[in-house]
C-alpha cells in the first residue's frame, strides 16, 4: 500500500487548474489524483495535454463535493494509507504534502489535520474556510483562530502551532483512509459545504482527535463553487448544520440546540425582508423546510458503545454569534 494520494475534486474548474496545479506538482512529495465531476468545459483536456501525470477519475455526473469525493475515493480504496483532499483552488507551499504526512505518521490517535489556510488573494490574511483551526460552540455554529464569523484576522504568527481542534476545513485536509471509509466518507446528501465538519464530528465520537498544523502554509482563493454570500450557499449552510446536529447530538441536547438556532434563523430572515434581501430570507425559510422533510430519513450517527459521554468541544464560547455581534468580540483572542 501507498502512503498517501493528493486528491483534488474538479467541476468545470479548466481555470483554476491553470492557476493552481503547478505549485501542486512543483512542490508534491505524493501521487496526485483528479476526481472529475462529469465537467463540461475543457477541463480534462487541459489534464490530457499538460499534466498527463496526474491520473484521473472521471464520473458520470456531478455529484458535488460530498459524493464526488465518495465516489471517487471508492476508486481508491486499499490503495493508500492517507488521502490529502485539496480543493482546485489552492496554491501550496514547499514540503507541504510531506510534513503533513509525517505528523499524522507521528500522532496515531489523530484521524484527520489541517494546516494553515491563508487567503490567495492577500497571503498576510487568514483565509475565511479553516483559517487556524477550526472549532463549534454549543450551538454547532463553527468558527475559527483566524476568523469569527465574518471578521478576519491577518497572519502574524501568533497560530503557528500544533493542537487540536473540532474540525479540519475541506479546502486542505489530511484524512486516514482507514477511518474515511470506515465511517462511510462524507453524507452525500449535503451536496456541499458542512460535510467537513459532520465528518470530523464523527470521527471524534468514534474516539479518533482532529488536529492543526501551523507549521505548513497553504493559500486558498475561495468562492470557487459558490460565493461565500450567495443565497444557496446560505442554504446548504442552514440545511446541512441541522441535519449535522441531529445525526450527531442527543434528542434532548437536539431539541434544545433547535429551539435556538431556530429563533436566530427565523429572525435573520426577517431581517433579510427588511433589508431587500428576500433571496437570503426564501433561503433560511427552504432550508428548514427541506429539514423538516428529510429529518424522518436521516441515519443518526452511533456508534457501537451504548452510553458514550458526549464529546467535548475543543471551542470556548456558548453562542459565537453573540460574541461577534453583540459584544463585538471580533478576534479568537477576544473570546
Amino acid at each position: 500500500m501507498k502512503s498517501c494520494a493528493i486528491v483534488i475534486l474538479n467541476y468545470n474548474g479548466e481555470e483554476m487548474l491553470k492557476t493552481f496545479l503547478p505549485s501542486v506538482c512543483k512542490h508534491s512529495t505524493y501521487d496526485v489524483w483528479v476526481i472529475d465531476n462529469a465537467s463540461t468545459d475543457g477541463s480534462i483536456d487541459f489534464l490530457d495535454e499538460n499534466y498527463p501525470q496526474i491520473q484521473q477519475i472521471k464520473l458520470s455526473e456531478n455529484f458535488g463535493y460530498a459524493g464526488g469525493y465518495n465516489e471517487g475515493l471508492a476508486y481508491l480504496k486499499g490503495q493508500y494509507d492517507y488521502y490529502i483532499l485539496l480543493n482546485s483552488d489552492v496554491e501550496v507551499s514547499a514540503s507541504w504534502d510531506s510534513v503533513l504526512i509525517a505528523w499524522m505518521e507521528a500522532h496515531p490517535a489523530y484521524a484527520a489535520l489541517q494546516p494553515k489556510i491563508l487567503s490567495w488573494a492577500a497571503k498576510d490574511t487568514f483565509d475565511y474556510a479553516g483559517a487556524g483551526g477550526g472549532f463549534l460552540d454549543a450551538y454547532g455554529y463553527p468558527y475559527c483562530r483566524g476568523r469569527i464569523w465574518d471578521s478576519i484576522e491577518k497572519d502574524i504568527g501568533h497560530y503557528n502551532d500544533a493542537i487540536d481542534v473540532d474540525w479540519a476545513s475541506g479546502a486542505c485536509m489530511v484524512v486516514r483512509a482507514t477511518v474515511f471509509h470506515e465511517l462511510s466518507g462524507f453524507d452525500s446528501d449535503f451536496f456541499a459545504h458542512m460535510e467537513e465538519i459532520d465528518l470530523c464530528w464523527r470521527m471524534r465520537t468514534s474516539g479518533w482527535e482532529i488536529g492543526y498544523n501551523g507549521s505548513v502554509e497553504v493559500y486558498h482563493l475561495g468562492g470557487a463553487t459558490l460565493d461565500r454570500a450567495s443565497p444557496k450557499k446560505m442554504y446548504l449552510n442552514i440545511r446541512n448544520s441541522l441535519s449535522m446536529i441531529y445525526k450527531n447530538e442527543t434528542s434532548f441536547r437536539f431539541f434544545r440546540i433547535f429551539l435556538v438556532k431556530s429563533l436566530l434563523e427565523h429572525l435573520a430572515a426577517l431581517s433579510f425582508v427588511s433589508q431587500g434581501k428576500k433571496e437570503f430570507s426564501n433561503a433560511v425559510l427552504n432550508a428548514y423546510r427541506d429539514f423538516r422533510l428529510k429529518k424522518n430519513s436521516i441515519d443518526k450517527f452511533r456508534p457501537e458503545l451504548d452510553g458514550r459521554e458526549v464529546v467535548k468541544r475543543q471551542g470556548k464560547v456558548t453562542l459565537v454569534f453573540w460574541n461577534w455581534k453583540v459584544l463585538g468580540k471580533k478576534r479568537y483572542d477576544q473570546l
